[in-house]
């Protein structure tokens, strides 16, 4: 029986949002709740520059339990950077594998270094698990 091999790719959100790293944490919490979303692309200041990514669990952690105020904090300040970025490519069963290892739920998709997509942990064990045989 051959294995069928899902791409990342195949699974990942394309409908990807964008914000500027000065934004405040303020601003980032209403941008989600108004996309309903739990995490954040934070813009490239150059072509030199990586993405990074701001979660809910960011703001939790670094902001809301530590009493700082979200309006003075800029997102920048609390983001993942550089975040953690798979090629459009990879097959979802090693970006599972991955992902648990490093204790992340998410990544950046890229094709020749441009950024196409989202996927979350869960995107893909559910894409996977919808189109693969477990236990390759």
């Amino acid at each position: 029986m051959t294995e069928q091999i899902v791409r990342v790719a195949e699974v990942m959100q394309t409908d990807l949002h964008i914000v500027d790293g000065l934004s405040s944490v303020a601003e980032a919490i209403a941008r989600m709740q108004q996309l309903q979303v739990s995490s954040l692309i934070i813009e490239r200041r150059n072509g030199d520059d990586e993405y990074g990514i701001v979660t809910v669990q960011d703001i939790a952690a670094k902001v809301l339990a530590r009493n700082r105020p979200a309006a003075r904090t800029s997102v920048y300040e609390v983001m993942t950077k550089p975040a953690l970025t798979l090629p459009a490519g990879m097959n979802a069963k090693y970006a599972i594998r991955l992902l648990a290892r490093l204790g992340q739920t998410r990544a950046l998709i890229t094709r020749d270094a441009e950024l196409i997509g989202l996927v979350t942990l869960r995107d893909l064990v559910v894409g996977y698990a919808g189109q693969a045989e477990p236990g390759a």
